[in-house]
């Protein structure tokens, strides 16, 4: 039996475009948009229709949003032209973009004011976890909207977590990018020290993924590790953005940050020395470089 809601998706980045494959991918029908229309090519090939502009979205029941940065949501949800302009609105939003509360909030109150739910659902994993369909999604909003989107949220992860009402999915989803980039700089600084004193990567990452410290993300990103393969999952600019969002949300609950103010730190040093829109998995290159060893694929 066929899904009869009408579904748009906006924002068809790395990780827009694999979200949307997944619900593409179950069936429902599913017209997106984004600013480089390029980005929209594959999906098109997989049978998603092409929006020529936002405006086309508007009528749909349900949309997804998916941006880099907060003006960025803002501009395409409350901005000229955006989702909540004009006298025709969708029924539910939902965005999974990474952005500070009070972005979201004003998003919310302006998408309420035209009588729209608003639900907040940033995503944890990288576009290879969300097409193998192990990411998780951590919503926040009317516990009646999340009840609406649930199934279409459990499409694209494997996990649908709901955190109350408000904005407490945004801090969630910062505080465990904060945890991500600490866990790269922690593993970058152990590795560069097994590596100069004469054991091999591949020999330390072996030890270290069967153990209890061996996460399933160390185990994922292994492979890119050794190859030193810094393909973008998520860029360092992406990373700083976080910790920038991170460290002011902190700041407004009064909480000393230490570990994260410091890896901010080795996070813009990686972005001087060119890492910019590399995967943040480059932070180890730019710590054995520190370190005075260059190092080669394994």
């Amino acid at each position: 039996m066929s899904d009869a809601r009408k579904v748009g998706w906006l924002g068809t980045g790395r990780m827009g475009a694999a979200m949307a494959r997944r619900l593409l991918d179950s069936g429902i029908d599913l017209t997106v948009w984004n600013r480089t229309t390029s980005k929209t090519a594959e999906l098109e090939s997989a049978g998603a229709a092409v929006a020529e502009s936002i405006s086309d979205l508007r009528t749909s029941d349900i949309v997804f949003v998916m941006m880099s940065t907060p003006a960025v949501l803002l501009e395409v949800a409350t901005g000229a032209g955006g989702l909540l302009d004009g006298s025709d609105h969708p029924g539910i939003i939902v965005d999974s973009s990474t952005v500070d509360p009070g972005t979201s909030a004003q998003v919310r109150e302006i998408a309420q004011s035209k009588g729209v739910e608003f639900l907040a659902s940033p995503i944890s994993g990288n576009p290879r976890v969300v097409a193998a369909g192990e990411s998780v999604l951590v919503s926040s909003g009317p516990r009646e909207t999340f009840d609406k989107v649930e199934d279409l949220l459990r499409t694209i992860s494997r996990e649908a977590v709901y955190a109350g009402e408000g904005e407490g999915s945004r801090l969630v989803k910062i505080c465990h990018n904060l945890y991500l980039g600490i866990i790269v700089q922690a593993l970058s600084e152990v590795v560069t020290v097994a590596e100069k004193s004469g054991v091999p990567r591949a020999a330390f990452m072996d030890f270290i993924n069967n153990t209890v410290l061996g996460s399933d993300w160390v185990r994922e990103r292994t492979p890119d590790l050794l190859a030193l393969d810094w393909s973008p999952t998520f860029t360092l600019e992406l990373l700083r953005k976080d910790f920038d969002l991170g460290l002011a949300a902190a700041r407004e609950a009064e909480v000393p940050m230490p570990l994260s103010s410091g890896v901010l730190q080795l996070i813009q040093n990686a972005i001087g020395r060119g890492y910019r829109d590399q995967d943040f998995l480059s932070m180890f290159e730019v710590q054995a470089a520190s370190a005075g060893m260059a190092v080669e694929p394994q």
